[in-house]
């Protein structure tokens, strides 16, 4: 049976691909014997598949789409190291399959990384797939053909490497195909049509099996799949459910927020890390708008947020996600956090403890601040007396202060910081050691 939810995801990928999308679409079967297809056919599409010439662009580069289709996966192959077999994995045999195929526009082994990881992207906006490469939920299958250089004629013959299951294994396949095709050439040999698979240890391809041509496989219509009929509304539909896709968001986070290529990658490839940051940005206009915070200051209030997500957020995550269950701060007591830290009401020290207090057990800042007496002190007679008692404290460090070693500096401001558990405000510490001591010179 035809797997509804399958068309509208592949329907739903082409769209985003720029694909026209077929009213009329039909299964066929593709007739072959291997191991790993042991009922000797795979159910696929060949002239009427459902997407159809679309492209997708890549740094600035549009990479041709020739079709995007459904077909069912099948079994896999394992070959046991130091054996003389091969076992055969049929879990995931029968399955829905989407296959996309490229124009030959891909000119480096680069670009056909960035391709790799640029579709794994869109698939996961688009909630398609996880798409994740080592569980085998995204595989890259590649075709080298060369021609000898300014040479804008038909390609050579081209060789197909399957089975690749790591955007490393597509860069590291292809240079090395390039290498090995290259040298045949150079020696006056032919290449010959065939499919290879690539073997990871030894960093080379290895022949697997003559490449047939589409004739060989004899294909002819599925008898027991009725063909698929769409109206314009039903595809139009399909085409409103379509997210923000990674390309708009990356020019609308460079426009918007006027963040960095660094930080924008980021949070396109960690779309809910990004979906956060944008939540906090929410919180924090109200609070700009009540304050008179003018456009420039607010930039760096968010730069402030984005460099707190980025680092100490994502720390405390390590592998979970902002919308798991046992997360636990929420985007206004984030916004809440961050402009304490902007209003120098709490240390960079305190801050990380605050941060940690607030992952852990989801409390609100100010009052882990005033639970655990962490609000910066910027003035008053309990720094001065601090100050005073660390100087008395360490006379040798006093003393290379004042033969010119000024590094010292930092390691009394550290001492300070510790003796108020890094509520003390760094600056005012400077200040008042510099001062203090330039009176002990004295």
């Amino acid at each position: 049976m035809i797997n509804e939810e399958a068309v509208e995801k592949v329907i739903k990928t082409g769209l985003a691909l720029n694909c026209q999308v077929r009213e009329f679409s039909k299964f066929d079967r593709k007739n072959y014997f291997y191991p790993d297809l042991p009922k000797g056919y795979q159910i696929s599409q060949y002239d009427k598949p459902l997407c159809l010439n679309g492209f997708l662009e890549i740094d600035g580069k549009k990479i041709r789409i020739t079709r995007v289709h459904l077909e069912e996966d099948t079994g896999r192959l394992v070959h046991p190291e130091g054996v003389d077999y091969s076992l055969v994995d049929l879990n995931r045999a029968g399955i829905p399959l989407m296959e996309l195929v490229t124009e030959p526009d891909i000119q480096s082994a680069r670009e056909a990384k960035r391709f790799a990881e640029e579709f794994q992207l869109i698939l996961r906006h688009l909630g398609i797939s996880d798409a994740d490469m080592e569980k085998g939920e995204m595989r890259v299958e590649v075709n080298v053909s060369l021609r000898p250089n300014g040479n804008s004629g038909e390609l050579g013959i081209k060789v197909e490497i399957k089975n690749l299951n790591s955007f490393r294994a597509v860069e590291g396949a292809i240079e090395f195909e390039i290498e090995r095709q290259t040298e045949f050439l150079k020696e006056g040999k032919n290449i010959v049509q065939e499919t290879r698979g690539w073997d990871d240890s030894k960093q080379k391809t290895v022949s697997q099996r003559q490449k047939e041509a589409a004739h060989d496989y004899r294909y002819f219509p599925e008898p027991d799949l009725p063909p698929l009929s769409f109206s314009r509304d039903e595809i139009e539909k399909i085409r409103s459910e379509i997210v923000e896709l990674p390309q708009s968001r990356r020019e609308r986070f460079k426009k918007e927020y006027e963040l960095g290529d660094k930080e924008i990658e980021i949070f396109i490839k960690n779309r809910d890390l990004g979906d956060f940051f944008e939540k906090v940005g929410s919180e924090l206009i109200p609070w700009m708008k009540d304050n008179k915070i003018g456009e420039e200051k607010f930039k760096d209030i968010l730069k402030l947020a984005v460099n707190y997500i980025i680092t100490d957020l994502q720390g405390l995550l390590r592998d979970a996600s902002v919308v798991g269950e046992d997360f636990l701060i929420t985007p206004e007591n984030f916004a809440e956090f961050i402009i304490l830290i902007y209003k120098g009401e709490i240390s960079s020290r305190a801050a990380k403890m605050i941060l940690a207090e607030m992952f852990s057990k989801g409390s609100d800042p100010s009052h882990i601040i005033k639970e655990k007496n962490l609000k910066q002190v910027s003035e008053g007679e309990e720094l001065d007396g601090i100050v005073k008692k660390i100087i008395e404290n360490n006379p040798k460090a006093v003393e290379d202060y004042k033969k010119g070693k000024e590094n010292v500096l930092q390691f009394l401001i550290g001492q300070a910081m510790a003796a108020t558990r890094g509520r003390a405000n760094p600056e005012v510490l400077k200040r008042l050691f510099e001062k203090m001591l330039k009176i002990e010179a004295d």
